[in-house]
């Protein structure tokens, strides 16, 4: 089933469930579904990779905000981003532990050949595409750097 039918599915359920917090982040998803296919300029549907893309964005966007709310302490408007970030997430592959992300860029690593900062670029390259919509890119980038260094 495609993200859009399960986004319409969850609508649908939200809608009859009265769910403020559920109906605001799944219309989200929806226009932002909208605006990616429409911006390629075809009526053909956006690849899966580019649909987990658009949902890590959309997370990555509500925790900076909570984070914001929070420091300026604002629980009042953090509590609906964590909500919308749960919504969310229940659409995204499951996510690899640490340890987990650790054991395969260490594998990418050993296999490259890589050592020191200055390859970077390459094992982060080889780590995003591998990991794909399995691990978020600030923890991958974070665990690069440790094993590089």
């Amino acid at each position: 089933m495609s993200l859009q039918t399960q986004i319409m599915d969850e609508l649908k359920t939200a809608m009859r469930a009265k769910d403020t917090v559920a109906l605001e982040s799944l219309r989200s998803i929806k226009s932002e579904l909208l605006l990616a296919q429409t911006a390629s300029g075809s009526k053909e549907e956006i690849s899966e990779d580019e649909e987990v893309k658009l949902l890590q964005r959309l997370v990555k966007t509500r925790k900076e905000s909570a984070r914001i709310f929070t420091e300026q302490n604002r629980p009042d408007l953090a509590e609906p981003e964590l909500a919308q970030i749960a919504v969310i997430e229940k659409f995204l592959p499951a996510q690899l532990s640490d340890a987990e992300v650790e054991a395969i860029i260490a594998k990418i690593i050993t296999e490259t050949g890589a050592s020191g900062i200055a390859s970077m670029g390459k094992v982060m390259g080889l780590a995003s595409a591998q990991l794909g919509g399995t691990a978020e890119g600030k923890t991958i980038s974070t665990i690069v750097k440790k094993l590089l260094a």
